[in-house]
């Protein structure tokens, strides 16, 4: 194949001649997804929101992300629900937590029902704020605590004294009161710089304080992916399988499509291409057996990678080209006068191309048609044939084939004297009556024609 197998129109053909295969296989993957889908029990998740106050950099949130969803606060949730037959490391598969904008961790439980999964998520929310709040106590000093709690109380009064001492002072009426009551403004405002650093110097008792955001909602849905969406994913899966499947093999394909490669593997030239009108029937080989009623049934049992036959021409312009490959006959082979006309065996195409060649040349030369296998080509031995015409359609045979074929002519004394194409063509439609044909018959001489003959 070219590179038209990856174009959407090739797609198309594929959907279009393979519509019974794919449909078939979109069937059986969406069987498949039907299939998982009660293997895996359905699925129920809904979430719980703990507030963090204070500042928190991020790293400290991916921190009491990874404590929320930790060993310890499992193993307590479990230990509080008493669920038969769950353990901790059970519940740790079905618990995640994430962190989310304004300092909030949001803690998913996933359970086989609604309830389940309001209450894991509930529980372990819980047990993390308890485990938070017990870290962050098992962290403080309680006699540093105690000091520090003794000097903010001794800034507070000194803060105080500081006051007094401004409204006491001479309200600005010399320089030396003035400077007083700077000099006390900037120590008010060192005082207030100090207990800020004091009090982000202990964000423990701050950021112990963590609050559950209220209960979980309880899910009114399945948790992806649902038994729906397992069917539909294992028919698009089949489906595209398959048509993948096609466009790879087209690529993998070896068969020969144009004439110079043709003409190479039978070792002969190339005389001409015949049309081949006909219908879709005309394109099926005639196999018979339960394997070619299911190959027709599907649809396979005609190629998809075949370009779109043309719409053929009148009945002369037909005419012209088998007449052409005969006069081509006579002029290079004016010894000839009988060929052996070798045509593949299931190349229903060329098959018919084959007998219009017979009837057309006539006795100039005499030409005799036989089909030869393409697994195991035997060509009859030679009689009183001069050489052998080879007719074939083109994007159905291989090289080896071919080869097979040229080799199986020169086993029997054949000389492959010339090779013809057929091609398939749709047939025009028919014209209504009332309507002359236009030929190239004058309606007139075909009328006196008749009459002559009834005379």
């Amino acid at each position: 194949m070219n590179d038209d197998t990856i174009r959407l129109v090739t797609v198309g053909r594929i959907i279009r001649r393979r519509w019974r295969l794919l449909t078939i296989l979109a069937l059986v993957g969406a069987l498949a997804g039907y299939g998982t889908s009660l293997l895996f029990p359905p699925r129920y998740t809904t979430s719980a929101s703990v507030l963090l106050p204070g500042a928190w950099e991020e790293r400290e949130l991916l921190t009491q992300q990874e404590i929320a969803t930790s060993s310890v606060v499992v193993d307590r949730a479990a230990a509080t629900l008493h669920w038969p037959g769950t353990s901790g490391s059970k519940l740790r598969d079905q618990v995640s937590a994430t962190a989310a904008d304004g300092n909030i961790i949001k803690i998913s439980g996933t359970a086989d029902t609604p309830e389940r999964a309001q209450q894991l998520s509930d529980q372990v929310a819980q047990q993390f704020v308890t485990f938070a709040a017990r870290v962050a106590d098992g962290n403080t000093d309680p006699e540093a605590a105690e000091q520090l709690e003794a000097l903010r109380q001794s800034v507070v009064q000194t803060n105080r004294r500081i006051t007094d001492l401004a409204d006491a002072a001479d309200p600005g009426r010399t320089v030396e009161s003035v400077q007083s009551r700077t000099e006390l403004e900037k120590l008010r405002t060192s005082l207030q710089e100090a207990i800020n650093k004091l009090d982000q110097a202990a964000p423990a008792a701050n950021k112990a304080n963590m609050v559950v955001m209220g209960s979980a909602a309880r899910p009114t849905g399945e948790a992806p992916p649902t038994r729906l969406q397992l069917i539909v994913g294992g028919a698009l899966l089949f489906f595209l399988l398959a048509v993948i499947g096609h466009l790879t093999a087209a690529r993998m394909s070896r068969r020969l499509r144009s004439e110079p490669d043709i003409a190479a593997a039978l070792g002969s030239t190339l005389l001409g291409t015949v049309d081949v009108p006909g219908e879709r029937s005309a394109h099926r080989p005639q196999g018979r057996g339960p394997r070619a009623r299911i190959r027709r049934l599907l649809g396979t049992d005609i190629r998809w990678d075949l370009p779109t036959p043309q719409t053929s021409g009148d009945e002369a312009g037909l005419q012209i080209r088998y007449r052409r490959v005969c006069a081509r006959l006579r002029d290079q082979l004016p010894s000839l006068r009988r060929l052996l006309v070798v045509v593949p065996d299931g190349d229903e195409i060329a098959r018919r191309a084959a007998g219009q060649l017979v009837a057309e040349a006539g006795s100039d030369p005499v030409l005799r048609m036989v089909e030869v296998s393409v697994s195991q080509p035997l060509v009859p031995d030679r009689d009183n044939e001069s050489g052998a015409l080879v007719v074939l359609s083109a994007g159905n045979w291989t090289a080896v084939e071919l080869a097979a074929i040229a080799e199986a002519c020169a086993d029997a004394k054949h000389e492959v004297v010339g090779i013809v194409l057929a091609s398939p063509v749709r047939a025009r439609p028919t014209q209504s009556a009332g309507r002359p044909r236009e030929t190239g018959t004058p309606v007139l001489a075909v009328g006196d024609k008749v009459k002559g003959s009834s005379g």
